[in-house]
C-alpha cells in the first residue's frame, strides 16, 4: 500500500479543538467569493454556511428539502437556495448545469451532506445509500462543477470525512453490499474512507489547475446525522445525558459543539495557512498525524484512507459506477 504519509504532518496551526469556525477563518474577507455547501441548511453545514456568508461570500446551498432549508437560512445574507438530491444523478446534473450557466467561478466547494449508519437502502441504480450519498453523489457533483472550480484560479474542495474511516477501508470488490451481508457501520466507515481518498486523488489531479482538495474530520457533534441511531448507541458513544437527552456529556479533542466542529472544515476551505498544500486529512484545525492501522489512539488518519494507490483505484471505481470521467 502506497501512502500519502509524507505530507500528513501537523503544521502547528495555533488552533485546536476549542477553536470556533469564525476563528478558523483567520480573518479572511470573502467578499466576491462564491461557495457551494452541500447540507448547508442544517447541523454543521448550516454553521459553515453562516460563517462563509458573514465573511462576505455568496453561498449556494443545495437542498433536498427546500422548504425546511428556507426556514433555517432566512436570517443569513447572500444565500442562494437550489434543489438537489445527491442520490439522483439527474438532479445533480440539473443543479450543476444551472450554476454553470451563471458563468461564475466557484472558489469553495464543501461536500458536507451525508447520512450515517442507516438501515440498508439503495438508490435507483441499486447502489448502497451511504456510499451513494456520501461519496458517489459528491464525486459526480464535483465533476460537473469542475469548469467553475478551474475558472476560480485558486479553488478549494473540502470533503467532510470522519474518524469513522477507522472502521474499514473501501471494499473495491463489493462496495454496494451485493454479495455480502449489510453492516451499517461498515458501510459508513467505507463511505468516510472514500471521502478522504477522494481528496487525495482530486488534489493530485487538480493542483495543476490550482484546485486543491482536503478532507476534514469535524469531531463528534450532536446533529441530525445521528437520527438513525438508537438511544443505546448514543449512550455508548457518550452522547446521551443522565436525563436520556441526546447531548454530549463532555467536551474534549473529539467531542465538540457545532461551531467547534465546523472549524476544521472552514479552515480547510479558506485559511491561508494551507496555501500551497492539499491532499491531506485534517482534524482539530490542523493537518492530522498519520498513524498505523494497529495504533489504538483514536486520533490520526489510518493508512487505507491516505493510500495513493487506493485513491486512484477509488477514482476509477467511481468513474465506472457513475459513468463520469473528468480530469483526464
Amino acid at each position: 500500500m502506497i501512502n500519502n504519509y509524507s505530507i500528513q504532518k501537523p503544521i502547528h496551526s495555533g488552533f485546536g479543538p476549542r477553536t470556533t469556525a469564525k476563528e478558523a477563518l483567520g480573518g479572511k474577507n470573502l467578499s466576491g467569493k462564491v461557495a457551494i455547501v452541500t447540507g448547508g441548511y442544517s447541523g454543521l453545514g448550516l454553521e459553515i454556511t453562516r460563517i462563509l456568508a458573514e465573511a462576505g461570500a455568496t453561498v449556494i446551498v443545495p437542498a433536498r428539502r427546500v422548504e425546511q432549508a428556507q426556514e433555517t437560512l432566512s436570517t443569513i445574507p447572500r444565500i442562494e437556495l437550489k434543489k438537489l438530491d445527491l442520490v439522483d444523478p439527474n438532479s445533480i446534473d440539473v443543479f450543476a448545469d444551472e450554476f454553470l450557466k451563471t458563468n461564475r467561478p466557484l472558489h469553495i466547494l464543501v461536500n458536507c451532506a451525508g447520512i450515517m449508519a442507516n438501515p440498508l437502502k439503495r438508490d435507483a441504480r441499486g447502489y448502497e445509500s451511504q456510499f451513494a450519498t456520501n461519496h458517489l453523489g459528491h464525486f459526480q457533483l464535483t465533476a460537473r462543477l469542475w469548469p467553475a472550480l478551474v475558472q476560480a484560479k485558486g479553488a478549494r474542495v473540502v470533503s467532510v470525512t470522519s474518524r469513522g474511516h477507522r472502521i474499514c477501508g473501501v471494499d473495491f470488490n463489493d462496495p454496494n453490499f451485493k454479495n455480502h451481508d449489510y453492516d451499517k457501520w461498515q458501510a459508513y466507515g467505507q463511505s468516510k474512507t472514500a471521502n478522504a481518498l477522494f481528496a487525495v486523488e482530486l488534489d493530485k489531479r487538480g493542483k495543476k489547475f490550482n484546485v486543491r482538495a482536503f478532507s476534514a474530520h469535524p469531531g463528534t457533534i450532536i446533529t441530525n446525522l445521528s437520527r438513525s441511531l438508537t438511544d443505546e448507541e448514543m449512550r455508548l458513544m457518550g452522547a446521551l445525558d443522565e436525563h436520556g437527552n441526546r447531548a454530549l456529556v463532555k467536551y474534549d479533542e473529539e467531542f465538540k459543539s457545532i461551531t467547534e466542529g465546523a472549524a476544521t472544515i472552514v479552515w480547510c476551505a479558506v485559511n491561508s495557512q494551507l496555501d500551497g498544500k492539499g491532499g491531506v486529512y485534517c482534524e482539530n484545525v490542523d493537518i492530522a498525524e498519520a498513524v498505523s492501522a494497529e495504533n489504538s489512539d483514536p486520533s490520526g488518519v489510518r493508512p487505507w484512507a491516505v493510500s495513493t494507490e487506493y485513491a486512484e483505484k477509488l477514482w476509477r471505481l467511481s468513474e465506472n459506477l457513475t459513468g463520469i470521467k473528468f480530469l483526464d
